[in-house]
């Protein structure tokens, strides 16, 4: 059986609870700002305008803690980072201006979620404030803040993410360019070369 409508959604589940509905704060106060500057890590959620065919994108950027600026309780900067060209994250901008981020730090188990609109800025002000990383963006994405909270640990808790004891070694998968070429030659028929691992994390080094 399929659930296809909100009614029958919320009979199978009780009511949100008092605190969970008034944790969602509309701007970014101290504890959120703290937690950005820890963070080194944030994953930008988006979908495309056409909703037949919706172009969803979750993509994980990352940098030095605190990459992501904060320029008051309503605006964040998120720079990009030199990537594959794909611009699937930045079309989605581009087409709807509604952007997801979801901050984690590693070792802590809660995360924190951060909802807006977004353009893309090659404003030079914008760009300036990150004229000291290893590698100038080539623009900005500027997030007007929309709402605000806090996720609880359960998720991570269960997956126990940062206990290296659980750690599969990498080795349980095969290397990247392996993946790639088993994909390639199955959904695309077509047959490429692999790089040995190291090589393909020395061309990674020399993009980071």
């Amino acid at each position: 059986m399929h659930i296809t409508t909100l009614q029958a959604l919320r009979a199978i589940y009780r009511p949100a609870s008092e605190r969970a509905l008034k944790k969602e704060i509309p701007s970014l106060d101290v504890h959120a700002v703290q937690f950005i500057g820890l963070s080194p890590f944030v994953v930008l959620a988006s979908g495309g305008a056409d909703a037949a065919h919706p172009s969803l994108d979750a993509s994980p950027r990352g940098g030095e803690p605190g990459f992501v600026k904060v320029l008051g309780a309503q605006t964040l900067l998120v720079p990009d980072a030199p990537g594959n060209n794909r611009l699937d994250t930045l079309e989605n901008i581009v087409s709807t201006g509604q952007l997801g981020l979801l901050f984690m730090v590693p070792g802590f188990d809660e995360t924190l979620r951060v909802n807006g609109r977004a353009v893309l800025s090659t404003d030079a002000t914008d760009l300036q404030l990150f004229a000291d990383a290893k590698r100038a963006p080539t623009l900005v994405i500027r997030l007007t803040v929309a709402s605000v909270y806090l996720h609880c640990a359960k998720a991570l808790m269960r997956s126990q993410l940062w206990d290296a004891s659980r750690h599969p070694h990498r080795t349980a998968m095969p290397t990247m360019g392996e993946m790639l070429r088993d994909q390639i030659q199955a959904f695309k028929g077509e047959t490429i070369e692999v790089d040995l691992q190291a090589v393909m994390l020395e061309r990674y080094q020399q993009s980071l």
